[in-house]
């Protein structure tokens, strides 16, 4: 008889699962690029996610949606909403691999951020950290020895956004329950998404609308199995295997659109995500409790 697996191996397994689901949704919205707008993408993946939690809401009825913190849900879903769009522009110019690596500077922003917003001090380690985290942003993005793609601008103007929602749910996180900030999320990067996307709309065909769905789906269900990993097991423990999703953009990146990573993806991708992990688990080895990351 096969003996369960421990909370530490399912976590583990849980985030391996987590990062194959979140890169997907990346590889998804790749290939509706050539169909539709980003802006048009984020707000229909946002509303189409808002569709698929109503079932939540009505297992638990609306208690869910009473918030005393509306404000910081209106501020977190404006620039979750520009996380996303400069995302999606992103994948438009870039290889999906080097997308992925240097979005793993968002616990870099965050600790940056951390300073003024949430009165944390800065120590050696931590700048010893954030300076080697961005250095090997510098290795990807090699700047002086080739021209730098714009797409890089936006990946990494796509990580800060990001960085200043985590901030924001960090905030609101004290009093109010995931599912509550999950939807209010969802329905205001909704909200804030849906000019922009007006602008460029036409009407998806039935394909579309296909692909449409497996983004929502897989963004979502990416979203609640990282959750689960986190609750399974220690951050320190499974936050390693996030860097999984590099290796998983490198497989995609390479079987679907025939793109092949240059070697400096790896190394800076690497120290970049080092740096990141080093720093989330000094800061929970102190006592300090730093959110899980995970955009898109």
């Amino acid at each position: 008889m096969a003996q369960p697996l421990s909370h530490n191996v399912r976590g583990i397994l849980l985030m391996v699962l987590a990062t194959a689901l979140l890169t997907s949704q990346t590889v998804f919205v790749r290939i509706l690029l050539e169909s539709l707008h980003p802006f048009q993408i984020a707000f229909l993946r946002s509303a189409i996610g808002v569709l698929l939690m109503m079932p939540f809401l009505l297992r638990t009825g609306w208690a869910p949606l009473k918030t005393n913190h509306l404000g910081l849900m209106v501020f977190r879903g404006g620039f979750n909403a520009v996380a996303m769009i400069l995302y999606f522009f992103a994948l438009a110019l870039l290889p999906i691999a080097e997308v992925s690596a240097l979005t793993f500077t968002t616990p870099l922003f965050l600790a940056v951020l951390a300073i003024p917003f949430l009165g944390e001090k800065i120590g050696p380690r931590r700048i010893a950290s954030l300076v080697i985290g961005f250095t090997g942003a510098l290795i990807i993005i090699r700047p002086g020895f080739e021209v730098i793609n714009v797409g890089v601008f936006y990946t990494l103007g796509s990580a800060a956004a990001w960085a200043v929602a985590v901030v924001a749910i960090k905030l609101v996180s004290r009093n109010e329950s995931s599912l509550t900030i999950t939807i209010y999320g969802l329905f205001f990067l909704s909200v804030f998404a849906l000019g922009p996307a007006i602008t460029v709309w036409k009407w998806p065909s039935l394909e579309v609308w296909g692909w449409l769905f497996a983004i929502a789906a897989t963004g979502t269900t990416g979203q609640i199995v990282f959750a689960q990993s986190m609750k399974n097991a220690d951050a320190s423990l499974v936050m390693p295997f996030d860097f999984t999703k590099l290796i998983w953009a490198s497989l995609f990146g390479f079987f679907i659109f025939a793109e092949i990573p240059e070697i400096w993806t790896y190394i800076g991708g690497a120290i970049i995500f080092a740096s990141a992990t080093y720093f989330t688990y000094r800061e929970r080895n102190i006592g300090k409790p730093v959110p899980a990351v995970a955009n898109e």
